[in-house]
């Protein structure tokens, strides 16, 4: 399993509207670009994916952007990876009668990785990663002192 470029870019945009969700305003693209080295035209593709997909909000005008359309410790990474990616996460689609034992077990063991990943995956939530990063850039800090 890997994740993609297109999934921890928009982890990233996410993080960073997470980290101004309290103050209620949108922020535009070419803010959350600039903070999270994320070109501009790729990061508008998958904030169009994740406003169909219900996890941001856009709003018009001069002071208009994204924002997340719920709280930062709803949204779980599993959420995010199951809108931009499908909820079927690349299996090997084969005719079911050309499949014999050793397929099988294969498909099995990989069916066994992909549901104890989606478990991890809906542990964490967008807020916990602001939290991760908030802790590690507090240990930064106190080390270089």
């Amino acid at each position: 399993m890997e994740l993609s470029c297109k999934s921890e870019y928009a982890i990233l945009a996410l993080i960073e509207m997470a980290t101004h969700y309290q103050n209620g305003e949108p922020m535009q693209i070419r803010q959350i670009a600039a903070q999270q080295s994320i070109p501009d035209r790729y990061l508008e593709q998958l904030l169009a994916t994740l406003r169909r997909g219900g996890i941001v909000k856009s709003q018009r005008g001069s002071k208009g952007g994204y924002f997340l359309t719920r709280e930062p410790w709803k949204i779980t990474v599993f959420d995010v990876l199951e809108c931009l990616e499908g909820s079927d996460m690349r299996t090997c689609e084969e005719d079911a009668n050309h499949k014999n034992i050793d397929t099988s077990v294969i498909n099995e063991i990989w069916q066994e990785a992909r549901e104890a990943a989606n478990v991890v995956l809906q542990k964490y939530t967008i807020q916990d990663l602001c939290d991760q990063r908030d802790s590690r850039r507090q240990l930064d800090i106190m080390y270089y002192i």
